[in-house]
């Protein structure tokens, strides 16, 4: 009887972490820091006395659910490509079968619109919106994800405008304010579209074997490694470069010094790290796009804080 018990421990313990897997963990990071981080931007705009934590709670339930969808259906359409590129994920390794990767994405596409129309209009808009570009990033006839610049623009699109306009609205509305979005959210959303298609480029790099295998017309492909990586570090300075000025230069809705000083010490970071990457080699870029997560995840961090700070 203890064995039984045992093993069902063990199998429902791999069962989940293989879930942890199949949602891909820095996406989800990504999106609940986001999400929290425009909520927190929204609440010291308006100054609100209430903080609506269980908005924050719905949006986030929303949010993680088209993360896990768009996800889930890029594993489901890609388990071929993945078997070479990403061999240790769910579907592809076969701890997941595909009827188990469906049932997972449609249970989460249901979750995620059901709440989001509970919600409101400004986070259905931006719920609606990122699965359908998820969608058409993934499923035929359109798969824009073979596509360098499609790939690229549904990844920016999503993370760079819809997240940070209209969530920042939603937030903005649940608290009372007015529909505009202030001058540090433009910032804010301009340094994210950067980040966003830098992470779009840099994701490509070391699944080059499959996607060449397949005729997935990736940048990378076309421009190679080096060059791919040297433009996205380009971008990535010139966006911090851009708040380090927008902190300078006294942007309204932040802390003009935490905002310019954290971003001078970001960058600082970003290119000592860089400077150990050989793009050729593919646990050095996979090390690298992971830091470059890691960023987007500081940027909700500090950006919020410098809001709440002013």
């Amino acid at each position: 009887m203890d064995q039984i018990r045992a093993a069902s421990g063990e199998k429902t313990v791999r069962y989940f972490r293989a879930f942890l897997k199949f949602s891909r963990p820095h996406t989800i990071i990504g999106t609940t820091l986001s999400v929290s981080g425009l909520y927190l931007m929204a609440f010291a705009h308006t100054n609100a006395a209430d903080p609506q934590l269980a908005a924050l709670l719905l949006a986030l339930a929303s949010c993680l659910g088209a993360n896990i969808y768009i996800v889930g259906l890029n594993q489901i359409t890609d388990i071929d490509i993945d078997r070479i590129n990403k061999p240790d994920l769910p579907l592809a390794s076969g701890i997941f079968s595909m009827r188990t990767g469906w049932a997972l994405v449609l249970i989460s596409i249901g979750i995620s619109l059901v709440l989001a129309v509970f919600g409101g209009k400004y986070l259905l808009l931006t719920v609606f919106a990122s699965l359908l570009i998820g969608t058409a990033y993934s499923l035929p006839p359109l798969r824009l994800k073979r596509f360098h610049f499609w790939a690229a623009a549904c990844i920016f699109t999503v993370r760079g405008v819809l997240v940070n306009l209209f969530l920042f609205l939603h937030f903005n509305e649940i608290f009372g304010g007015i529909d505009k979005i202030p001058d540090h959210i433009w910032a804010l959303t301009a340094f994210v579209f950067g980040l966003s298609l830098v992470i779009a480029w840099f994701k490509d790099i070391p699944d080059m074997a499959g996607d060449e295998q397949f005729a997935i017309k990736t940048l990378s492909l076309k421009l190679g490694a080096r060059r791919v990586f040297n433009i996205g570090m380009a971008l990535l300075t010139l966006c911090y470069s851009g708040l380090i000025y927008a902190g300078f230069s006294g942007l309204s809705g932040v802390q003009p010094m935490v905002l310019a000083i954290s971003h001078a010490i970001l960058l600082a970071i970003v290119w000592l790290l860089a400077r150990r990457v050989d793009p050729a080699k593919k646990p050095d870029i996979v090390r690298f796009y992971l830091i470059i997560w890691g960023m987007f995840f500081l940027e909700y961090i500090v950006f919020a804080m410098a809001c709440l700070l002013a």
